[in-house]
């Protein structure tokens, strides 16, 4: 093995080499992945983001909205989602979740390595590293030694430094192609663009260049129909529905798009001023509160620095948005469980490449469309009447496929309305597509009782060697 120390080339031994490859990247000049070393410098911040730790209820959405299950039927969703919780539990949730399957060595796994993308200041660390093409390549297994730092200081700071950055190159990229560079930015415009490095809509990329690098699919725009062309002309899909056949779209959660669109970023309201406020400490001294949550929570230090209504009423007109969000999000699930199970019927009952592609389009805009406008989990207070128009045009397009499908149906001779399964509960909806739970479980099982402690062992002795 060789490598080069100021452009000259020093052998390594194998046992040097073996013991470098074992130990670890040191921690980079630019990134300080440990978020407790800061605990003295920057106390406030540091007991506030550790206090993220008392969002610790899991609520299984599945569980609350089975067809979750059919429309994701096919793709790791469908296994397990959960509510986000808090920052302090990123990387434990993804080492939890269904989704990542039960890897059993470094090469193994249904996810690729981009999946730790949003999770840890580790991320940016490996960057620096081993460079983009070394931190993306692999399985997501790959990262598991690497990666146990959860989302802390360094995804938004410079090291040991209050002044914010952009730890993520491919956050920067999709920034300047919005015409919004980081470094030219406002301080209240940096607050918002370095939450929008993890709360927005992105993919893995499929070049071969560029296999599993995240990006941002920003190049036409931010709105749901310039996302929408731009993965409709590269004919981007994440997974082919595993009923209805469609080439489908995921939406991530595209809070900063949405949070642009309404009201609070028109009028230049930034993350921070409703999620993170400044709050006074016991010696009367002003700081950011790093508690990302709800914030109605602080009510005083947030919405009352803006709104002269009390809190009941502000969260009276909040509850009222949402209920009329949730409304139309499901009544376009209706449709669109239904138009799923139909296509599926059409395709039993011999139909084409040729009649089912426009039908198959109808449904992958309509569900783009409904996912997006629900998959940013803040929608209801950022932009909830935007939300309502991106609904409104998913119920259209997902009636306008269940026409297509009724004509053709009949076309071919089958006897309507298709019977659809009994999907009532997560249970029933994943038993209705044939999916082995009890096996998907104790797979996760076996890797958290085998894997993980070897992660975590080589992880404390890689961190022994920082300075």
């Amino acid at each position: 093995m060789v490598k080069k120390l100021n452009g000259k080339s020093f052998a390594l031994s194998a046992l040097v080499a073996a013991s470098f490859v074992a130990a670890g990247a040191m921690a980079s000049d630019k990134t300080e992945p440990r978020s407790d070393v800061y605990k003295d410098k920057f106390s406030n911040q540091f007991e506030t983001w550790h206090s993220t730790a008392e969002s610790e209820t899991i609520t299984d959405a599945l569980e609350q909205d089975p067809a979750l299950v059919i429309l994701w039927a096919g793709y790791g969703f469908a296994k397990d989602y959960n509510a986000p919780r808090g920052h302090m539990y990123a990387v434990t949730d993804v080492r939890n979740t269904l989704r990542t399957g039960g890897p059993t060595n470094a090469e193994d796994g249904p996810m690729p390595m981009a999946c730790w993308s949003c999770k840890s200041t580790d991320v940016p660390r490996l960057i620096e590293d081993k460079g983009e093409a070394g931190y993306f390549a692999g399985k997501w297994a790959k990262g598991g030694a690497e990666v146990v730092n959860t989302i802390g200081c360094a995804d938004c700071h410079e090291k040991g430094s209050p002044k914010l950055r952009l730890s993520r190159p491919f956050a920067e990229r999709a920034m300047e192609a919005i015409g919004t560079p980081f470094d030219k930015a406002s301080k209240q415009d940096k607050e918002s663009m370095v939450c929008a490095q993890c709360h927005v809509e992105y993919y893995f990329e499929k070049a071969d260049d560029r296999k599993g690098f995240v990006k941002f699919p920003w190049d036409m725009g931010t709105t749901v129909e310039q996302m929408e062309a731009y993965y409709d002309g590269i004919q981007f899909a994440d997974w082919t529905h595993a009923v209805s056949k469609t080439p489908m779209l995921k939406a991530q959660h595209p809070g900063y798009e949405t949070w642009k669109l309404g009201t609070h970023g028109q009028n230049n309201v930034s993350c921070v001023d409703c999620h993170m406020p400044k709050v006074t400490n016991e010696k009367g001294k002003k700081f950011t509160d790093h508690k990302v949550g709800n914030p109605f929570d602080r009510f005083e230090e947030t919405c009352a620095t803006c709104h002269s209504q009390d809190k009941d009423y502000m969260l009276n007109v909040y509850k009222t948005n949402k209920s009329k969000v949730l409304e139309v999000k499901g009544k376009a699930e209706q449709q669109l469980v239904a138009a799923h199970f139909e296509a599926g019927a059409a395709w039993k009952a011999g139909a084409t490449e040729e009649e089912m592609k426009p039908i198959l389009t109808n449904i992958r805009h309509a569900q783009w469309r409904w996912d997006y406008a629900i998959a940013s989990h803040g929608v209801y207070a950022h932009a909830p009447t935007e939300a309502l128009r991106i609904l409104g045009t998913a119920v259209d397009k997902a009636a306008n496929a269940r026409v297509q499908l009724a004509q053709l149906l009949a076309a071919k001779g089958v006897k309507q309305p298709i019977e659809l399964p009994d999907v009532s509960t997560k249970a029933k909806a994943q038993a209705a597509l044939g999916m082995d739970m009890e096996a998907m479980k104790a797979e996760k099982e076996k890797f958290k009782k085998e894997l993980v402690p070897k992660w975590d062992e080589e992880a404390k002795a890689r961190e022994a060697t920082y300075k």
